[in-house]
This record gives C-alpha cells, sequence and structure tokens, in this order.
C-alpha cells in the first residue's frame, strides 16, 4: 500500500500536520498523477478555483504524471485550467500522454515545461468496442471523428502548427521525448532545475532564486 508523506507545520498558533499534497497545495502545487478520471477531474477542478480564490494574481503549477484516461474528464480539467484567471504552469514529470498530454500542452505559453527524462505521447480519442443497432454504431463513429477534431484543435491551438499536420500526427501513437516535444511546440522549455527553488541562504544572509537550466 503507498502511504502519502505526513509533515508538521507552525505557522505561528501551533503544529499543524498535513498530507504532503494538501500542503504544496498552499503554495500552489496540484499534482495529475495516476489514470485520469471523473474523480480526478472534480478534484483538480476544485483545487484550481480554490487557489484562483486564495491567491487570484499567484501563478498555479500543474505537476503531471500521467498515462491519461478518460478524454471526458481530461477535457474538464483543461477547460477549468483556461477558466480560471491565475496562469497555470505545467510540468511533466515522467509521462504526459493522451488526455494528460493535453494538460500538459494547454498550460500558458511561457510555462510549460519537461523534465529531461519524461516522455510524452499524443494520439487520437478511441472507443471500447461499441454495441448495438447499426444506427447506433453509426452515431458513435461520428462521435469519436468529432472528439478526434476537437483533440486536434486543441494541440493545434496551443502547438500552433497546422491542423492538418496534427491530424496526421494523431493518426498513430506518437511518441516525442521532451526535445521533440519543444521542437513541436507542446512544450516550451526543458528544466532540470526548479526556476522557483531557493538557493541556500549566502553569506549576507540573503537568498536568491534559482536560475532555470533550459536544455538546447
Amino acid at each position: 500500500m503507498h502511504l502519502i508523506p505526513t509533515v508538521i507545520t507552525n505557522d505561528g498558533s501551533g503544529e499543524r500536520a498535513y498530507d504532503i499534497y494538501s500542503r504544496l497545495l498552499r503554495d500552489g502545487v496540484i499534482f495529475v498523477r495516476g489514470v485520469i478520471d471523473d474523480d480526478m477531474a472534480t478534484t483538480i477542478t476544485a483545487q484550481l478555483l480554490f487557489l484562483e480564490n486564495e491567491s487570484p494574481e499567484r501563478d498555479i503549477q500543474l505537476y503531471i504524471n500521467s498515462p491519461g484516461g478518460s478524454l471526458t474528464a481530461a477535457l474538464s480539467i483543461y477547460d477549468a485550467m483556461q477558466y480560471v484567471g491565475p496562469k497555470v504552469a505545467t510540468l511533466c514529470t515522467g509521462l504526459a500522454a493522451s488526455g494528460a498530454s493535453i494538460l500538459l500542452a494547454g498550460g500558458d505559453h511561457g510555462m510549460r515545461m519537461s523534465l529531461p527524462h519524461a516522455q510524452i505521447l499524443i494520439h487520437q480519442p478511441f472507443s471500447q468496442g461499441i454495441q448495438g443497432q447499426a444506427s447506433d454504431i453509426q452515431i458513435h463513429a461520428q462521435e469519436i471523428l468529432r472528439q478526434r477534431e476537437q483533440v486536434a484543435r486543441i494541440y493545434a491551438k496551443h502547438c500552433k502548427r497546422p491542423l492538418e499536420e496534427v491530424e496526421r500526427a494523431m493518426e498513430r501513437d506518437f511518441f516525442m521525448t521532451p526535445e521533440q516535444a519543444k521542437d513541436w511546440g507542446l512544450v516550451d522549455l526543458i528544466v532540470e532545475k526548479n526556476p522557483n527553488a531557493a538557493r541556500a541562504p549566502e553569506a549576507n544572509g540573503s537568498a536568491k532564486p534559482a536560475a532555470a537550466k533550459e536544455k538546447a
């Protein structure tokens, strides 16, 4: 069983215990981890709205390590990212596949990042076996084609690529290295160090923000 670490903080009024994800949420950090489903979409949407309400001017950081999952759930999160006022930075920490790559691409321009050894996958939406009358099967087939075009338009918008090129790329599983994803316009930066991290205090007691190390 996977155990979630607990951290203890002291805010002046006493000690408080938080699970690690709740503590990081206070700093504007949200995790997309594991299969994307409706429960995850509801939770992440609530977190986005909470952070917008708490600090409308503070950027939100979305850490992504997910194989994808439900397309409707992924698009629900994507729409919430576009809806909230704060800028949303996205970072792929392991895998951003299928719907998770939509979220990665959907971050604010200039703030979409990948770690050096992450993997990105885009492909067309697929459906499990459809049963029923021929007319029902035709309706489902038309809906799949509509979803395919919808997803392609999202990639084309954020990657600044022609729709036809995106649709061709989505015909089969299209795996990308971080370098390929950057060339494709799906991410803006490949980072090795946290650009928001603080260095250890220097001789004068001050701390300076660490610069992001971007790979060429």
